[in-house]
């Protein structure tokens, strides 16, 4: 390659022996100040790795001889985050639901709080905004199966309902009336027809009346005469036209020959009490919520 490296005519500089369809390359050297950049770079980023955590190894790494670490910055940022907000979450830990949502100060705190422990521990069932979805109730209306005073939601958060890990848990069970045979699958459309006509749906008259007979015998002691439901039992209004699992003749009849038995967990599992307050505030907030006397009614 040597014999053809030659001087280009117009500029005088050297080429590299490369040619390519009858074009020569120069051989021009970088500027200095480039080739000077480019070093200090590497030495710069030697000393970085020096310096500070840098290099990958089998459980950790290169500590580096600075001892910097982002993640103790963020352990001491947030250390001194909880040092600010002890003081309230103090008072929170000692104190009622009902009696945190009535002072101004511990309640704005405590919203906050809450907002902020139900995006991590909450939207993954009832949704970002908290409209629930089939299945998971709708937290911003004001239809509660076990009440909606701040301390009854409290006491839900706190037991989870069916959660067969705490004692305490909120636990009601609807029967399996077709499953178990308790009504033949014709009685069962007629309840099914029956059920769905309290809320407004026009329904055939005399499948409503036979259902009217067999829900009385069957269902009103858990959801009430008037099908208005019951908070003892967790048992949902029949009424109002909101529905956990679907709200036609077709859900209904599914859920009476094999009712679905929702399960949310005890949070004082993994929660720490005044978290727990804080989330029943923040939901309690969230438009349905009910005053203190209500959860007695």
């Amino acid at each position: 390659m040597a014999t053809n490296i030659e001087k280009d005519e117009v500029t005088g500089t050297a080429t590299t022996g490369h040619e390519w369809d009858g074009i020569k390359e120069l051989n021009t050297p970088l500027p200095k100040w480039w080739l000077y950049t480019f070093y200090g770079c590497v030495i710069w980023a030697l000393g970085y790795t020096i310096a500070y955590p840098a290099w990958p190894m089998l459980h950790g790494a290169t500590a580096g001889v600075l001892g910097y670490s982002s993640r103790g910055d963020l352990e001491a940022s947030l250390g001194e985050a909880k040092a600010a907000q002890a003081a309230n979450v103090d008072k929170i830990a000692t104190m009622s639901v009902d009696d945190i949502l009535k002072d101004e100060n511990l309640r704005g705190f405590a919203i906050a709080g809450g907002s902020a422990a139900f995006k991590v521990n909450c939207v993954q069932c009832h949704g970002s905004g908290a409209a629930g979805s089939a299945g998971y109730p709708n937290l911003n209306d004001n239809d509660w199966l076990w009440g909606g005073s701040g301390e009854a939601i409290y006491t839900t958060l706190k037991n989870g309902v069916r959660y067969t890990q705490n004692a305490d848990t909120r636990d009601s069970q609807m029967p399996a009336f077709g499953a178990d045979e308790i009504l033949t699958p014709e009685q069962i459309g007629s309840v099914a027809a029956y059920t769905v006509s309290l809320g407004g749906e026009q329904q055939d008259a005399a499948l409503v009346e036979e259902g009217k007979t067999l829900f009385t015998e069957n269902c009103a002691s858990c959801h009430g005469e008037d099908g208005k439901g019951g908070r003892d039992f967790g048992a949902p209004n029949l009424t109002d036209k909101i529905w956990l699992y679907g709200g036609t003749v077709a859900d209904v009849k599914a859920q009476l020959m094999k009712p679905r038995h929702g399960v949310m967990p005890a949070w004082s599992h993994r929660l720490s009490d005044a978290t727990i307050k804080q989330l029943a505030v923040y939901v309690h907030t969230l438009g349905g919520g009910e005053a203190a006397e209500a959860a007695t009614q």
